[in-house]
């Protein structure tokens, strides 16, 4: 399901503007491993350390699940999230809250939903995200959103969230479209396609200077399920 406009105009602008000035970490994996670079793990990259990097991550994607972006975590713990009161941890907050749960209850026709876990990301050139389903053993993952902050994109540049069939065609690919929310089942077969290479960095920013692809993905757990 695809909502245009779900927040006031005004408090996606904000959080739009927050996350161009967040710092981001690098998220990768090598099997089930999974790395997480910051900003002094980037930093001591080359330009070629990087690339080698990047052409070695596409090799294994050929085979396997692999993904390569940003992110921002979010705290589950609420009150983890009022200590540090961020845009982005109020907005975690706002998708707790009962009025949008109900909301959300309502949409999906799954009264058991009960928490929103969060996290932004970015997709720049070379980023990608290969099919998976979200289903996770002991999460009860019940559906998966996806908040839109990408103020201008078209699908020449990739980086769509695109579901795939049982024939493993593509039966469905959203574009990125700025203060949308995407909802949808979970499992699923989904990705996120690579963001074209040419799409350079600086072009890959707003004037705002926010990342071309940001998005918040949630998966709803009961409370006794959470993780800790």
């Amino acid at each position: 399901m695809h909502i245009p406009d779900f927040l006031a105009p005004a408090c996606a602008q904000a959080l739009h503007a927050h996350l161009d000035s967040a710092e981001w970490s690098l998220v990768l994996n090598s099997g089930e491993k999974v790395f997480d670079l910051g900003r002094e793990a980037r930093t001591a990259l080359t330009p070629d350390k990087l690339q080698n990097l990047m052409l070695g991550l596409h090799q294994q994607a050929r085979a396997g699940f692999q993904f390569l972006f940003e992110s921002i975590r979010v705290p589950e713990d609420a009150t983890q999230r009022r200590a540090d009161p961020t845009l982005l941890n109020r907005f975690a907050d706002f998708m707790n809250t009962p009025e949008t749960l109900t909301l959300l209850r309502t949409i999906t026709n799954v009264p058991a939903i009960a928490f929103a876990d969060a996290q932004a990301t970015a997709y720049g050139p070379g980023h990608f995200l290969t099919t998976h389903d979200d289903n996770v053993a002991g999460k009860n993952r019940f559906a998966a959103y996806v908040m839109n902050l990408t103020p201008a994109w078209t699908p020449d540049w990739g980086g769509l969230l695109q579901f795939l069939d049982g024939d493993r065609h593509v039966a469905q690919a959203w574009t990125p479209r700025f203060n949308a929310l995407n909802l949808f089942a979970v499992p699923q077969p989904h990705a996120v396609t690579l963001v074209a290479p040419s799409r350079r960095r600086d072009e890959s920013r707003s004037q705002d200077g926010c990342a071309a692809f940001n998005c918040f993905f949630f998966a709803f757990i009961p409370p006794n399920l959470r993780r800790h």
